[in-house]
């Protein structure tokens, strides 16, 4: 008898800890550091007599099923990590109609995009614009999606770093600054030397951890609300949290506007994006990146799916508990800061370590392959790598490592900046904002290369590129004071694709050439 009562103790104990108690500082410290030397562990394997084809392409040999698990880390990042759930207060679950639109335009990569890459036996995506109008549309191309991913990876990196700053750093008096600045040199122990034939596993190490971190946190609410799995789904579905799709069509988030604008995202943030597109071409055959990217894009559905209805739930225990959530100046809740104030403070110590590795790998991993993929786009696009230039290997790989650690100096900065400028809005909502105007002219550029014949001289180029988002963002701006009541949402990546594809059709004259 006193053997049960003792084992029944013990077994209170252990589940007070795992799912009640909370996180120290110096055990969430302890955990990234042991994380940290895992990923430098595995990079020190892979990146063993690496070249610049291991670097860029990673010799053509990535298994493909390794790089569509990595994907999810690297296209979920920690802002779908953080942000997505927190960002259910006000949209519900409507994110999901973006995520049906990122469905499809999976489609359009597999069966479009892939096969012209495949054909053209590319490194940099952009060598395509070279090709087809000239050296001023592929460094252009390739201008905008270093901004793009310079921006993106920014504000995913300073949303996770935010928090472990919140939680960690603090205690010990470190400014976020010296903080972002430790996590950029953790980032670029591992990624310097192997570049994608490195990256391909660690994202695939970072995707376990990520998919770990969300499941965990599930389990952790529903054991606190007693819930079983058919009532954590009906208890969810008939919450105030529970709207999926927006009927009024003069809202931002009205469900087409949303569709379209998810499906042009997936075509533009992966498919006309070089850090997603660079490990599609590390494999060894079109069929094995299309397979890749069909598998890639049921599984992403899923995953999203879990992440919006977690954000739900987070909620709904909130409200149950009786849980105050910190808010702005203006009383508006930080609903970025809702995830892990609820996982680090109330789920226990299990879940809070699940949330942290998960955060970081869903952070690091989409944040450290932009590192090499801003390198490869910048060698290739701008310093011409490859492209009859007499570079020995050696010279190569001093490049290399200097672009690499420069990109890395200037995603710090960008860090920075960004944790002064977006205060207490979305993460999420900011860096989409962000894509509709980054990445716009790319999809203006490649409609019009591989829709038309049209012998375009790129002359021009550069400057309608930066037109069109000009444009946009006066008309994003006036939009509701022009349009009686209508206001752009992300569909707004559209227009900017459209002004382009236009802007470049008006300066054609009858011999079907640019008008000078």
């Amino acid at each position: 008898m006193g053997c049960k009562l003792i084992l029944s103790e013990v077994l209170i104990c252990i589940k007070i800890v795992l799912f009640e108690g909370s996180m120290s500082p110096v055990l969430f410290f302890t955990v990234i550091v042991l994380y940290f030397a895992a990923l430098i562990i595995i990079s020190r394997i892979t990146a063993k007599k690496a070249d610049s084809s291991s670097y860029f392409i990673g010799n053509k040999q990535s298994p493909w099923y390794l790089v569509a698990f990595g994907m999810l880390s690297d296209s979920l990042s920690g802002v779908t990590y953080i942000s997505v759930p927190g960002a259910v207060l006000n949209q519900s679950l409507t994110y999901l109609q973006v995520v049906f639109g990122y469905f499809l335009g999976y489609f359009i990569i597999v069966y479009l995009l892939l096969p012209l890459y495949y054909r053209l036996n590319l490194i940099s995506i952009y060598s395509y614009l070279q090709q087809r109008f000239g050296k001023n549309a592929q460094k252009t191309g390739a201008f905008f999606f270093l901004i793009s991913r310079l921006l993106g990876a920014g504000g995913r990196l300073m949303l996770a770093i935010g928090v472990m700053q919140l939680f960690v750093f603090e205690q010990y008096h470190i400014p976020f600054a010296l903080t972002a600045f430790i996590f950029i040199g953790l980032m670029l122990l591992y990624t310097y030397k192997g570049g994608i034939k490195t990256l391909v596993y660690t994202d695939a190490f970072q995707s376990l951890f990520l998919i770990l971190g969300v499941v965990l946190s599930v389990v952790a609410i529903a054991t606190q609300l007693d819930f079983n799995i058919v009532e954590v789904y009906t208890n969810m579905t008939s919450s105030k949290y529970s709207k999926m799709i927006e009927t009024d069509w003069l809202k931002g988030n009205y469900w087409l506007k949303d569709v379209v604008s998810g499906a042009l995202f997936t075509v533009a943030m992966t498919g006309l994006d070089q850090n997603m597109m660079q490990k599609n071409l590390s494999l060894k055959s079109l069929k094995d990146a299309q397979k890749n990217m069909l598998w890639f894009s049921v599984v992403m559905l899923i995953i999203s799916t879990l992440f919006v209805s977690l954000g739900a739930l987070l909620y709904q225990y909130a409200d149950t508990k009786s849980i105050v959530l910190a808010t702005d100046a203006g009383g508006k809740v930080l609903t970025d800061n809702v995830f892990p104030t609820l996982a680090l403070g109330h789920f226990g110590t299990l879940t809070a370590l699940a949330f942290i590795i998960g955060l970081t790998a869903a952070t690091f991993s989409s944040a450290d392959s932009v590192l090499a993929t801003l390198t490869t786009s910048f060698c290739i696009d701008f310093l011409r790598f490859g492209d009859g230039n007499t570079f020995s290997e050696k010279k190569q790989k001093n490049i290399r490592h200097a672009v690499h650690i420069g990109f890395a100096i200037i995603l710090l900065l960008v860090i920075v900046v960004l944790k002064y400028a977006i205060e207490s809005r979305s993460t999420i909502k900011l860096i989409l904002t962000m894509a509709t105007y980054t990445y716009g002219p790319l999809i203006g550029l490649f409609a019009a290369g591989l829709f038309t014949k049209i012998k375009f001289s790129d002359k021009w180029i550069p400057l309608i590129c930066l037109i069109s988002p000009l444009f946009c963002y006066f008309l994003n701006i006036y939009d509701q004071q022009w349009l009686g009541g209508y206001d752009f949402g992300n569909e707004i990546i559209l227009v900017n694709g459209l002004l382009t594809f236009l802007f470049l059709l008006l300066l054609k004259n009858k011999d079907n050439e640019l008008t000078l």
